[in-house]
């Protein structure tokens, strides 16, 4: 027979918890687990099964047992949100997306009419912003900039220029 963990909060923690879910401000994670956790909570004399909570807060009775132990063993904040995921940094930064955008705007080298996904992945590296990238990569970053090198008319926007 499992034995639950239970939720005994505090004045302070329930404040804290219904304060959160009024604000709405944080995400449906975070006040999903906070509602979890105060359906959980023993200290006010109710006794709700699983079951009854995992109904009540739209949620599977898996999320309602790691969000009651994850409370336990480490907290509340550590119960409300996530752990930083590992991975590696992605390559293209803020500043290389600007250089990026710079090149692609810029006009094609001598002896060609157009920037290539190609000749923009191989200039990046020949100025020095990154040590390789892939023109994959550079496809997936410039489509969501809306930039398109393959236009004939340079331009992050792949509008042209408004008359002078």
């Amino acid at each position: 027979m499992s034995k639950h963990v239970q939720v005994h909060l505090t004045d302070e923690q329930r404040n804290e918890l219904e304060k959160l879910i009024r604000s709405g401000s944080s995400s449906a994670r975070v006040q999903s687990r906070a509602r979890i956790l105060l359906l959980c909570d023993r200290s006010q004399g109710r006794n709700r099964t699983d079951d009854d909570i995992a109904q009540a807060a739209l949620t599977s009775k898996a999320t309602i047992v790691k969000t009651r132990k994850r409370f336990v063993a480490e907290g509340l904040e550590a119960a409300l949100y996530e752990r930083p995921r590992p991975g590696r940094a992605p390559k293209i930064t803020g500043d290389i997306e600007a250089q990026l955008t710079v090149l692609a705007c810029s006009n094609a080298p001598d002896g060609h009419n157009r920037w290539t996904l190609r000749l923009l992945a191989d200039q990046m590296v020949a100025q020095g912003h990154l040590e390789s990238i892939s023109h994959v990569a550079l496809y997936k970053r410039l489509k969501k900039t809306n930039s398109s090198p393959g236009k004939s008319n340079p331009g992050a926007s792949g509008k042209p220029p408004p008359d002078s």
